[in-house]
């Protein structure tokens, strides 16, 4: 038995074989070729098998998206069979290029045309011209890669790394947990494991070389211990600790009904958060008194072409019509940081959290903020919608955003389409300067949403995804817990409503000090829903005032963990 250790980012003991999942990057280099004819047929073979590939693609996306959706794989298909671009790869052939370096090279040329052209669409047919390079390239080079929807075996994931978009089209069915090399604790990646319940660890040195696949392991993702080939007393000990969590957990389902109310009276929302429209059934199991952070990203990743505003709109209209009138938080969106997009071809950054991202964005392209607005409002006439701005770091960029909105409602006024006039507006406050002039942006919107992860990363200065810093990643810092309690004072004496979407909301150690300084909202992953409901239940408001009193008084991390911990 080998124990490996990592750190544990999403609840629960998972027991399965390994599975590598490992994406190739294959170095394209040229090569001087004698054989050409060769090399065109295998050229010809790998073109005839991308767009089979592509056929299947738009098959399967023309049953779970609809035909308009899926012709994104009917455009990849099209640019296959442009006779410019096919013959331009069999020119470089038939002048001694190998094969792939031939579709680089020919791909390179037409991203370098295009990136010249002033015009929005065809600029964006770049990201399809990479797309469908990389798919030729694979298969001349003989590249299979496995996708982790097509899973058909039970299995523990291990990997250097996963993308959201990675972990969001998981088959949770099958996949019992994940591993990956690199990742923090409030890595969206993390947070997605959270949502869709599987456990997972994150921060296991040279996964490559500890794991061979095919082994039995036991993931431990409340410790992030690993153990390959575990013995039988390990296996014994760990199964009972799976049966007790199991247990618990079907004892917290009497809260699913529940009002979320302290045992004194004080009453209190516990809402969910989700990454997109499937997840909504993972918030009504859970009994969710709504959703406050609706991450409306993920609808622009993993993907070659921006969603359109009629996409756009049945998925929200879906979300909003499953939750029946409780409120649906939309956030906008919030592309940046560890969330790319490749749609957006935005180029590679140094500090991409602090790059160009969220807000800025939507500021600088207001053509995809618009549309991301009009379906917004088209769509909230079917529920309880609202909108919140991520990012705001300034007055001005806040007034520019509602500008923008009423700018889109305008126009579809002018249209006679039907939308919601009075929707709700908030931001998310996770900038120290928007926490500081919190007090000011309280009096310019309706309400406050806590984003304590990136809060957290950018008032320490230290990377939530970098597993090297994760000690420095320290909400008990005295700096944290009292920039909570201002901006939290300072959206309630303006009369809003305030909100915590990031990972503290479900930190149960937080639950009482931020009943305390008056939190109205606890926006959680949804399988933490019923724990947070169950802590707020058990508590009552002036033992919580106390802690939350006690708490502001400490002067180190280790006094502000005791006060929370142990309320001395």
């Amino acid at each position: 038995m080998l124990k490996l250790n990592g750190i544990g980012v999403s609840e629960g003991i998972a027991f399965s074989k390994v599975f590598i999942y490992k994406k190739e990057n294959p170095e394209i280099v040229k090569k001087a070729v004698k054989d050409t004819e060769a090399e065109l047929t295998k050229f010809k073979s790998a073109l005839d098998e991308s767009e089979e590939q592509l056929d299947l693609l738009y098959k399967k996306a023309c049953e779970e998206l609809g035909e308009e959706d899926a012709g994104i794989f009917t455009a990849h298909k099209m640019f296959l069979e442009d006779p410019e671009f096919v013959l331009g790869i069999r020119e470089n052939i038939n002048s001694g290029d190998n094969a792939e370096f031939a579709v680089k090279k020919v791909a390179d040329s037409f991203i370098e045309s295009f990136s010249l052209i002033d015009d929005e669409y065809i600029r964006e047919r770049i990201a399809d011209i990479k797309d469908v390079s990389e798919r030729l390239i694979k298969n001349i080079m003989g590249i299979k890669e496995k996708s982790l929807s097509d899973i058909e075996e039970e299995c523990i994931i291990a990997a250097y790394d996963l993308t959201p978009s990675d972990t969001a089209a998981m088959n949770k069915e099958k996949i019992k947990g994940f591993i990956t090399q690199i990742g923090g604790k409030t890595s969206h990646t993390s947070i997605i494991a959270k949502t869709i319940g599987i456990p997972a660890v994150v921060g296991v040195d040279d996964i490559f070389k500890r794991f061979k696949g095919g082994e039995n392991i036991i993931l431990d993702g409340f410790s992030g211990s690993v153990f390959i080939s575990p013995d039988e007393d390990t296996a014994v000990k760990y199964m009972e600790i799976s049966v007790n969590y199991n247990n618990e957990k079907n004892k917290l389902k009497k809260y699913t009904e529940r009002e979320t109310v302290t045992s004194d009276g004080k009453k209190y929302k516990v809402f969910a958060n989700i990454a997109n429209h499937h997840d909504v059934s993972y918030v009504t199991e859970n009994g969710a008194e709504g959703i406050g952070l609706f991450r409306t990203e993920f609808i622009f990743m993993d993907r070659s072409s921006l969603p359109t505003e009629d996409e756009q709109f049945e998925i929200y209209k879906s979300v909003l019509e499953s939750m029946a009138e409780k409120p649906v938080i939309i956030r906008t969106l919030d592309i940046g940081g560890d969330k790319e997009a490749q749609a957006l071809n935005l180029s590679k950054e140094a500090n991409p959290f602090m790059g160009y991202r969220a807000i800025r964005i939507c500021l600088d392209r207001k053509d995809i903020f618009k549309t991301q607005l009009r379906a917004i409002l088209r769509a909230g006439v079917y529920g309880n919608a609202e909108i919140m701005f991520p990012m705001i770091s300034s007055v001005e960029e806040l007034l520019k955003a509602k500008d923008v909105l009423n700018e889109v409602k305008n126009e579809l006024k002018s249209e006679n389409a039907e939308f919601s006039e009075n929707i709700k507006t908030g931001i998310m406050i996770e900038v120290p300067s928007a926490a500081l002039i919190s007090d000011i942006l309280a009096k310019n919107c309706d309400f406050f949403s806590i984003g304590t992860n990136d809060l957290i990363q950018y008032f320490t200065a230290v990377d939530r995804t970098n597993e090297k810093v994760q000690d420095l990643y320290n909400p008990y810092n005295p700096a944290i817990i009292r920039i909570l309690n201002y901006i939290i004072f300072n959206g309630l004496k303006a009369g809003i409503t305030v909100g915590m979407c990031g990972e503290l909301a479900s930190d149960e150690n937080f639950t009482d000090m931020l009943c305390g300084f008056g939190l109205n909202e606890f926006s959680v992953n949804p399988s933490s829903v019923l724990k947070t409901r169950r802590n707020i239940c058990l508590s009552n408001s002036k033992d919580n005032e106390k802690k939350a009193s006690d708490v502001l008084k400490a002067q180190s991390s280790d006094e502000v963990k005791n006060i929370l911990k142990n309320g001395m």
